[in-house]
């Protein structure tokens, strides 16, 4: 995986130059088109040099194969989640919590619609055991989860029953945020507006962390 400062290279190591990083970022492009209209079984290196205009030689000079290419994408996208934490810090009281949960809830929506076909199969993978997927899943999601884990013990702190747990409870929220942000388009369909998702979202996070 490549990260932020370091050198991107291809297969043999050797750094690539303005022109490859071009190629292979068109390439990624191409692959996250494709895998948003099917599944990556289906996903074939042909058909992605095609959007190119180039060969399969070249995507395998940068790509083991189309696997890594869509692992490739999902680092991508965890180095977003940084912007989410720094919303999540802050002051959670009355009409300002609600704005700043509302905030968070836009800030999923639009992060699963830039990378939702990648993020999608990175969770996949992760739940089927894949490392690779799970590392990358794990980065973007463990700050967050223990900034919110954070914010519970401040606002709710004594008023926590022994029964409850907040890094349960910031997890919970994770797993909403993340769903209701992956199929927001399918509950649209039924009549749920994006706003009234971002709404109701919203309040929960707010009641989780403040009781309020």
């Amino acid at each position: 995986m490549s990260e932020p400062g370091k050198a991107v290279v291809d297969q043999t190591g050797r750094e690539l130059g303005p022109r490859a990083l071009a190629t292979r970022e068109k390439l990624l492009e191409a692959t996250l088109a494709e895998l948003a209209i099917c599944s990556l079984r289906d996903l074939k290196v042909i058909d992605l040099v095609k959007r190119v205009g180039t060969s399969p030689a070249t995507f395998y000079q940068y790509f083991r194969d189309v696997e890594e290419a869509v692992l490739q994408l999902a680092v991508r996208a965890s180095r977003e989640m940084p912007a989410v934490v720094d919303l999540i810090e802050g002051d959670w009281r009355g009409e300002a919590g609600l704005e700043r949960a509302r905030a968070i809830a836009s800030a999923f929506v639009e992060h699963w619609d830039r990378h939702g076909a990648a993020l999608r199969f990175r969770n996949t993978a992760s739940d089927e055991g894949d490392l690779r997927f799970l590392a990358v899943r794990n980065e973007a999601m463990m700050p967050m989860l223990t900034a919110l884990s954070r914010q519970i013990v401040q606002y709710r702190g004594s008023g926590l029953s022994p029964d409850e747990h907040p890094a349960a409870a910031a997890a919970a929220m994770g797993a909403i945020l993340e769903r209701l942000a992956s199929y927001h388009t399918e509950l649209e369909n039924v009549g749920v507006t994006r706003e009234g998702l971002i709404e109701t979202v919203a309040r929960i996070v707010k009641k989780t962390i403040t009781d309020e």
